[in-house]
């Protein structure tokens, strides 16, 4: 084998290598990003507890760029994402993550949102955790019209919670 004949066999495994090459960096570059981005909108994945001496559980959590305070917590034993929302009466949670965390649909009503009315189902959580704040039997609505993840935490959950805001932070105390 002459070497001009092996230095052109080489070139189509040198620009394999390259493509791949580039192929993985853009991979890595996306899921890079892409959990910068989710840690930006949710700076509160996981949630860090502390307990007082009257036994309470504290929480603290941080504003997102918008304004919202989004937390990561546990529907059941399903992980979900928590927007608080005081102007929500009950905790209400898409289909999908309702049926993923066993919940079953009980009788209709009509509930009004920003994005008009919608019938929603009644529903009771076992469970719901925010760090090491358990609330158990809350009263929710299942609506059917909500996608993702994202479940609103409305004040039948946060009515057993004393909250108070000061700057960005906004702390979650919880004496069981």
């Amino acid at each position: 084998m002459s070497p001009p004949e092996q230095s052109h066999s080489a070139r189509p495994i040198g620009l394999s290598m390259l493509i791949i090459s580039c192929v993985l960096g853009i991979g890595l570059l996306t899921l890079f990003f892409d959990n910068l981005l989710e840690r930006r909108e949710n700076p509160n994945q996981n949630p860090v507890s502390t307990t007082g001496n009257d036994g309470s559980v504290v929480v603290e959590l941080r504003r997102n760029p918008q304004g919202h305070y989004v937390v990561g917590g546990f529907v059941n034993d399903s992980r979900a994402v928590f927007l608080l929302d005081t102007g929500a009466t009950d905790v209400v949670l898409p289909e999908e993550l309702a049926q993923t965390a066993g919940l079953e649909r009980g009788y209709p009503s009509r509930a009004s949102t920003a994005n008009g009315d919608v019938v929603v189902y009644a529903a009771t959580i076992a469970e719901l955790q925010i760090g090491d704040i358990l609330l158990t039997d809350v009263r929710a609505s299942i609506n059917p019209a909500m996608t993702g993840k994202t479940v609103l935490l409305g004040m039948s959950a946060l009515r057993h919670i004393e909250f108070m805001q000061r700057g960005d932070a906004l702390t979650l105390r919880y004496i069981p």
